[in-house]
């Protein structure tokens, strides 16, 4: 499904989730002051500006996980996951529980940002072009857990007992 995604894209989708965040995060403000609810419009800011600060550090662990040249990148790019998704549950919990309205600010913000990037990547790989067909997809190269790539008309070959009696 990415494979026709460029690298290229990907520092023009951090930048529009960016700034797209920004004004989501002011107009919640306003919204918030507007009706009375000042901390769920800070909570939402404080979300936004979670889900903003482990994008950036997605990049930060992939960078330093290739640079590190391990044999199985999984497991620390694994462990880092489950560390920034875990800091990011606790404040997010604590917030809720120290104070409804901010708690929850912070809860809609972390959506409203995963919505925002979704959308934007979504934005950026309609702009690439159509997909590419059932048959292409269905052929493709498959990668090996070896890094080797791997013909999937080879894997269906060296599979002939397939429905054989």
């Amino acid at each position: 499904m990415f494979a026709h995604f460029s690298l290229p894209n990907l520092p023009e989708v951090s930048r529009r989730t960016v700034a797209s965040s920004l004004v989501v995060g002011v107009a919640a403000l306003v919204a918030a002051f507007s009706f009375g609810h000042l901390l769920i419009g800070v909570g939402a800011c404080i979300g936004l500006g979670l889900g903003i600060l482990n994008f950036r550090m997605i990049g930060q662990s992939v960078d330093k996980v290739t640079a590190m040249d391990v044999d199985n990148p999984k497991r620390p790019l694994a462990v880092n996951t489950l560390g920034r998704m875990g800091i990011i549950t606790v404040v997010a919990f604590g917030l809720l529980l120290i104070n409804k309205s901010l708690g929850f600010g912070v809860l809609g913000g972390l959506a409203a940002f995963q919505i925002i990037l979704i959308a934007n990547v979504a934005r950026s790989m309609a702009k690439a072009g159509p997909m590419t067909s059932v048959d292409d997809v269905i052929n493709a190269n498959v990668v090996d857990d070896d890094g080797a790539a791997v013909s999937r008309v080879a894997l269906d070959r060296s599979d002939d007992t397939k429905g054989a009696a």
